[in-house]
């Protein structure tokens, strides 16, 4: 359980630390491959590590790739059904063969993927839930004081003027007009109030609305993001690459932002990625900035990087921030390594 630095608010709950879950594969070339994800509740980490340890128990002494353990995972798996903790445990599964395989090769994960280390445009989503105004924009200067040019805002108060009230918050404590701002509603409207709201804080200028509604609504969503002018972003609960692929050929978004540990792992985000790119719609990542950054690297339509902070607690490299950007690893596999002295005091907390 990692304490956050600041409270996060949404129209779901209060979080004030998140459960991450810490795999390490060993190969038998003596390669670990490593790999974590945000499990929601602590329940969820309990569900996916007892599912991923039998999965791993049907691969032993087996030599297979990510895809063929996928597969070959997936058909035993089908009658609970791959989705949810299934799908998340089959998906660190992945993540980890794939930083094992990087490993090996002695090239960064987005070098075996075709691409190489790069900055990347990345928008702040440490902060700025559900608050008092002022706090928000105190809490708004401090996010801005970590180098990145653009935040995330949660809305979904009982109001729209409450709504707006904290939109303007924000506003006043930017420092200048080039910080975007993107508005993340956690599903908390009915399709008539996401088309109401959206009308007014468009106004504002905003750069998107994220999942306004239920986020298997692909329908919905699609009647939302027609009758709105900004763009509806939504992706973060896509089920592998299927689900991307149902909202894309319904048009539920203009923009995607699939989430690693849900789409698939690495193998899911490459398929997924492809399915953009046909589709000539941009990609964004959600949470686990360290891998997702290695998959941005390599996405043709890639977007903007969600950073938190969250793995710094556990890790020895955390991710760096230069000119507003943030800095693909360069090390060997994703650059994920835990810091045991870390571990010990979090396990004191």
């Amino acid at each position: 359980m990692v304490p956050l630095k600041f409270t996060l608010g949404t129209s779901a709950a209060v979080i004030k630390a998140v459960p991450l879950l810490l795999v390490d594969l060993l190969n038998e070339d003596g390669v670990t491959g490593r790999a974590y994800a945000f499990c929601y509740r602590p329940s969820g980490a309990v569900a996916i590590s007892s599912h991923l340890s039998e999965a791993i128990d049907l691969l032993k002494g087996k030599r297979v790739t990510p895809f063929d353990a996928t597969q070959m995972v997936s058909r035993q798996f089908s009658l609970l059904g791959v989705t949810g903790t299934v799908r998340m445990a089959l998906s660190l599964m992945d993540m980890a063969m794939w930083d094992a395989t990087a490993q090996t090769q002695g090239v960064p994960l987005s070098s075996l993927l075709g691409s190489r280390p790069k900055p990347l445009l990345a928008y702040d989503s440490r902060g700025l839930g559900l608050m008092d105004p002022n706090r928000l924009a105190e809490e708004t200067k401090a996010l801005l004081e970590g180098g990145l040019r653009a935040v995330k805002l949660r809305l979904g108060y009982p109001s729209l003027s409450e709504d707006l009230a904290a939109l303007n918050a924000v506003l006043m404590s930017i420092p200048s007009d080039d910080i975007e701002i993107m508005v993340d509603y956690n599903q908390a409207l009915t399709s008539a109030e996401a088309i109401r709201r959206g009308r007014e804080l468009e106004k504002a200028g905003i750069y998107w609305l994220e999942e306004p509604i239920g986020h298997e609504d692909y329908e919905a969503s699609a009647a939302v993001a027609r009758e709105l002018k900004i763009p509806l972003q939504i992706g973060e609960n896509f089920n592998g690459p299927e689900g991307l692929l149902r909202a894309i050929c319904v048009q539920a978004s203009d923009y995607v932002m699939p989430d690693v540990a849900r789409i698939g792992g690495v193998s899911g985000w490459l398929q997924a990625a492809g399915v953009a790119a046909a589709h000539g719609i941009e990609m964004s990542s959600h949470l686990m900035p360290e891998i997702s950054a290695h998959l941005l690297c390599a996405t043709p339509t890639a977007h903007w990087l969600e950073y938190v902070d969250w793995a710094d607690a556990v890790i020895e490299e955390p991710l760096k921030i230069r000119d507003g950007m943030v800095l693909t690893s360069e090390r060997v596999g994703s650059g994920i390594s835990w810091d045991e002295a870390k571990l010990k005091r979090l396990a004191t907390i």
